[in-house]
This record gives structure tokens, sequence and C-alpha cells, in this order.
């Protein structure tokens, strides 16, 4: 029969091994075993321009800027604070919410040069759950158009043509919605086609 003491240092050994390996050896494989199938994923989907971090491929940005399509409305620290991350809680009967919404619309009519009955996609007018949402819905990208063609002495044709061509389908073929990235948008627009993943 096993003493006290030897139940215990058996326990402690058992106790050892398992933090080693779940705190150790196994984020360390999956660390490595991401690094090699997904290195840019791995490393937060960054873009880079000529050595330099312009962006990620997964945080939104502030595009303020006429001649650049603008990001949702974001409710994380002064607004696309990647450090302040989060959502403003508010619920749909939330006079707050109302109030904010109705203000975004109509300044979102107005900065991009809409009749004042045009209905604006929920996207334009509320932040995501995390206030840092690269993409916005096609529809959005849509009405920014002819604001971002002006702006750039662009025929809207040929902005409209960059908007679908960087149309990103459903996750899977069937989850989530159509969406277009931001940064990516903007930065074909400047010049630098980055399309990378």
């Amino acid at each position: 029969m096993k003493g006290p003491l030897t139940e215990i240092g058996t326990s402690l050994r058992a106790v050892a091994l398992v933090a080693v390996t779940l705190c150790g050896v196994y984020p360390a494989a999956v660390r490595l075993l991401d690094r090699a199938l997904f290195p840019a994923r791995s490393e937060g989907s960054l873009v880079r321009l000529d050595d330099r971090v312009v962006g990620s491929r997964l945080l939104s940005q502030a595009f303020l800027e006429p001649r650049y399509f603008h990001p949702r409305p974001s409710a994380a620290g002064a607004g696309h604070d990647a450090s302040r991350s989060g959502a403003t809680n508010l619920g749909p009967t939330s006079k707050r919410l109302f109030e904010d919404v109705s203000r975004r619309a109509a300044d979102y009519r107005n900065e991009n040069g809409l009749p004042a009955r045009t209905a604006v996609p929920a996207d334009a007018v509320t932040a995501s759950a995390s206030g840092l949402d690269p993409h916005i819905s096609p529809e959005n990208a849509r009405l920014q158009a002819g604001r971002v063609a002006r702006a750039r002495g662009l025929p809207e044709e040929d902005v409209l043509s960059m908007v679908r061509e960087r149309t990103e389908g459903r996750t899977l073929g069937f989850l989530g919605r159509p969406r277009v990235n931001v940064l990516i948008l903007n930065l074909a627009l400047d010049g630098v086609v980055h399309e990378g993943r």
C-alpha cells in the first residue's frame, strides 16, 4: 500500500507534466504549425508597402478624406483604436442609439451627395461589435463611389469596377455576407494594388 507522501508525489508529477504539456509544448506546436501553414495570417495579416506596415486586413482604420472609401463607424476608443476595441452595447430601444443612427444617416447622405430619402445600409450607420470591422457591404461601397470618383476626378464606372473586383464572397460560400475590405480598396485606388491574403 502506498503512503500519503507517495500519492502527493505522484499527483505533483502529473500536474507538472500536464502544465508543461498544455502551457508549453502544445502552444509551441500550434504556433510553429500556424507559422508554417499560414505565415501571413499568423502575423496579423499585415499589409506592407516598401517594407512599411500600412495596416492589417483584419482591423479597420479611419479614412476621412473624400477621396477614400470610409469604413463603418467605430465605437473603439476615439474611433478605430485597436487598443480599445469594443461595442457601445446600446440596445434597439436606446434613445441614444436612435439619435446616433439618425445623425449618421443624415451625415452619410450629405457627405455622399445622396437625396434625403435614400436608404442607407446598416453598416454605414452602426458600429460593429468590435468597433474595428475592416469591411463594408458592397451596397455601402456603391453609394460612396460617386463621392470618391468626384474627389479623384475619375469616371464613376471605373470606381464601381474596382469595387466589384474587390468584393469578397461569403466565407466558404455560405457564411456571412459579401464584403469589401476598405484598406485594400483604398490602396488599389491609390495605385498600389495589394491583393495578398
